[in-house]
């Protein structure tokens, strides 16, 4: 992609109504542009992101058995009102009427609909386990949306259910979310704690968040420095294996980590002192068990093994797809603007032509840009007739981690400069080493 043919509509003065980083350079960077009160429209850099966040996503769901389906964003009352959730929900809830006088709402949430599907086609325990999820636009209606993407009023979810012939093992549905999640945010390269939480509308005992610790989080959390130290790296993860996924989940869980709503100061004051932490974190996902709550209410039984019906185990499962591009943004930005990650960059490097129009740079970045695509990569070649200084800083604004430079003295000694933008470490080196090692980091 050429910039000159391109939208990036980026501007060069900070909104005044953005409070935090990941606003105001979500903003700037022209991947986003507000609609109405906590609605946006993502243009084609932010898209690019929330794609690339959604593709991990699935790839991790899938990898643990999950499989993707898609429900639509509107939904009948009559299905809320068979769980008592339709009153209860509060006004967060878009209630709509269509024109024939029926009641439907637009989702926040899918734990009705998704119980519907299963009590229609799925009769006997021996179609169990099974755990579907989708990616989709959920809606609500916030009092005060603000700070962007990172509590707006429409939003992009991934969320999952499990349904389950008994307890135990729904919480093996549960401990395969968990892995799956923290799995799913070290490949986003965020450290994501899960920490006990408070299940509210959803419902349920058991229940887990991931957040990020930033600043600008809306939870105060606390937790046991000790979680912060843990990976799973390169660990090879068997989804089969019960006892394996539990002793991960044991591993994360042990150490004390609680939002302000669980928090229990007599366990924390309990650690040891140099080891107690209190931050504030950005929620980005929440897994829940609720046993029966939705089958009970909406009569999804399967015929067990003694040919009675039992109400099958549930969870649910999300993770803030569109939140996520707002968190990388807060836990990896600098002064002059964002820096992705290598897994969600919109482009997979810059090309920055120093002289437009000079027959020698011109050719370099064709053959940079041809070289990076012919091993499967994606380049932004910056193209446009502008000073090297604005040319940079549009680079640098909207954060591709690899940057290759091309100018007449360099080009004429055989030579570009290949730019981290993460260290800000350039090196010289001839066309063809470039381009080596651009996709050497990507493994291509």
């Amino acid at each position: 992609m050429r910039l000159s043919r391109y939208f990036l509509p980026v501007l060069k003065e900070t909104p005044a109504d953005a409070q935090i980083a990941s606003h105001r350079l979500m903003l700037r960077a022209g991947m986003i542009k507000q609609s109405s009160a906590g609605i946006y429209s993502w243009l084609p850099l932010g898209f690019r992101v929330l794609k690339n966040i959604e593709r991990i996503v699935h790839e991790e769901q899938q990898r643990a058995g999950h499989i993707p389906m898609l429900m639509p964003t509107l939904q009948p009352a009559d299905l809320w009102r068979e769980s008592d959730r339709y009153d209860a929900y509060g006004p967060e809830m878009l209630r709509i009427r269509d024109r024939h006088g029926r009641d439907m709402l637009y989702g926040p949430t899918n734990e009705e609909m998704i119980t519907d599907i299963f009590r229609a086609h799925v009769g006997s325990y021996r179609e169990l386990p099974l755990t579907l999820y989708h990616i989709q636009w959920k809606f609500r209606d916030e009092v005060r949306p603000r700070f962007g993407v990172m509590r707006g009023r429409e939003f992009y979810m991934k969320d999952g259910y499990n349904f389950d012939i008994s307890r135990e093992d729904a919480m093996y549905a549960y401990d395969r979310h968990m892995v799956s999640y923290l799995r799913t945010y070290e490949r986003l390269e965020l450290k994501a704690i899960p920490m006990r939480a408070d299940s509210g509308p959803i419902g349920g005992d058991d229940t887990h968040e991931f957040l990020v610790l930033a600043e600008t989080g809306e939870s105060e959390v606390f937790y046991d420095a000790a979680i912060a130290d843990l990976s799973l790296g390169s660990r090879d993860i068997d989804y089969d294996d019960r006892a394996a996924l539990r002793a991960i989940c044991e591993e994360w869980t042990a150490p004390y980590a609680r939002t302000d709503e669980t928090h229990d100061p007599a366990l924390f004051e309990a650690l040891p002192e140099d080891r107690r932490r209190s931050s504030r974190g950005i929620e980005v996902g929440q897994i829940f068990y609720f046993g029966t709550k939705y089958s009970d209410a909406m009569g999804a039984t399967v015929q067990g093994p003694d040919g009675k019906p039992v109400p099958v185990h549930m969870g649910s499962h999300g993770i803030g797809v569109s939140r996520l591009a707002g968190a990388l943004i807060e836990a990896s930005h600098d002064e002059k603007g964002i820096v992705w990650p290598e897994g969600v960059t919109p482009f997979h490097c810059g090309i920055v032509n120093l002289r437009q129009g000079d027959t020698d740079c011109d050719a370099a970045c064709a053959q940079i840009e041809a070289g990076l695509i012919a091993r499967g990569l994606d380049p932004l070649y910056h193209d446009r007739d502008e000073r090297a200084g604005a040319k940079f800083a549009t680079m640098d604004l909207i954060g591709l981690p690899w940057r290759i430079t091309a100018g007449p003295r360099g080009v004429k000694e055989g030579k570009v400069e290949l730019t981290s933008r993460r260290s800000g470490e350039s090196e010289e080196m001839t066309v063809a080493a470039a381009i080596d090692r651009v996709a050497g980091i990507y493994g291509v």
